[in-house]
């Protein structure tokens, strides 16, 4: 079995046994979801609030595993596996960071929830940018819009400029940190960056046929 793999089986076991072991002390109503300035605007049951993110990672590394088995171009993802697991290990590490921010919170630890997102956000971002540098054409990794899977010239230069611009979207993220009262600004930006490639996609294909 793959590192990677009993790296993301020991955090989801870990996650259901703290939900187990906390599930007496906790409150009946727990936080469950913070707006951008960091305040709770929703609540859950104890029972989902302690299980339901354990629950989602599961289902998620479930269809990490299954995606390189059912994808018809599942040898290009051979060739970049070893990011594509990594990244994956990277996903389940964030939702485990993040399950535990909100059991601190439900236990009465107060901080910036916003402000301890952020950073794991960015690197994601990052990361992303590092995936879609090594991204062969697959039908479920990376920017696949109907052009760049029809091309695949197209598809590698939708990716080496998908993944300078994710790169730049994690310091773009961390702007937020500085600047918390440009943050609906900060966020369109980003959007922006973060939609581009779909629309160069379409436009190399153009250029491409012409």
């Amino acid at each position: 079995m793959k590192k990677t793999n009993i790296l993301i089986m020991a955090v989801i076991i870990i996650s259901f046994i703290i939900g187990i072991y906390l599930y007496p002390s906790m409150p009946e109503e727990m936080a469950s979801h913070w707006n951008a300035k960091g305040e709770v605007d929703d609540y859950m049951s104890k029972f989902w609030g302690l299980f339901l993110m354990p629950i989602v990672t599961l289902g998620l590394f479930l269809l990490f595993l299954i995606i390189p088995l059912i994808d018809p171009l599942k040898k290009n993802i051979e060739k970049f596996r070893g990011y594509f697991d990594a990244f994956i290990a990277l996903i389940i590490l964030f939702l485990f960071y993040i399950y535990v921010l909100s059991i601190l919170w439900n236990l009465n630890y107060r901080f910036d929830m916003s402000q301890a997102i952020i950073p794991a956000i960015a690197i994601i971002f990052y990361f992303a940018g590092v995936l879609m540098e090594k991204a062969k054409m697959n039908w479920f990794i990376g920017i696949r819009t109907p052009w760049t899977l029809s091309s695949k010239e197209v598809w590698e230069k939708t990716h080496k400029l998908g993944a300078k611009l994710y790169k730049i979207l994690a310091f773009v993220f961390l702007l937020i940190l500085l600047s918390p009262e440009y943050f609906t600004q900060i966020l369109m930006i980003i959007i922006v960056i973060a939609l581009y490639p779909l629309v160069y996609s379409y436009f190399e294909y153009r250029k491409l046929k012409r």
